[in-house]
């Protein structure tokens, strides 16, 4: 079980860990939410408990609940800039479906 960033969403991330001023990483989790079922949620990570998963690559640390990983296995985290907008996109292997929104998918 993976989950794996490319290197413009480490550099991100660095960059906001740095701003914040602490942190060990970000975790990347999903919540039941939307239409569709579920949401990915992000937030930073100070210390990692027993039921965490530590991804390491570029120098960040993605950490994932082990709930949380088996609808995550196999995702990629990127970091688009497209014009004006900018965010974290989600390649993940597992969605069945997503709404129209793209706010939320199910598996």
């Amino acid at each position: 079980m993976a989950v794996t960033v490319t290197e413009p969403a480490a550099q991100h991330i660095q960059k906001q860990i740095s701003s914040r001023g602490k942190g060990i990483g970000i975790r990347l989790g999903v919540k039941t939410s939307g239409c569709s079922g579920m949401a990915y949620v992000l937030e930073f990570v100070d210390s990692t408990n027993d039921e965490d998963e530590v991804f390491q690559q570029y120098g960040v640390q993605v950490i994932v609940d082990k709930k949380s990983l088996s609808y995550l296995d196999g995702t990629q985290l990127d970091f688009k800039k497209e014009g004006l907008n900018e965010g974290f996109e989600f390649s993940n292997p597992n969605v069945a479906g997503e709404c129209g929104c793209g706010e939320s998918f199910s598996v």
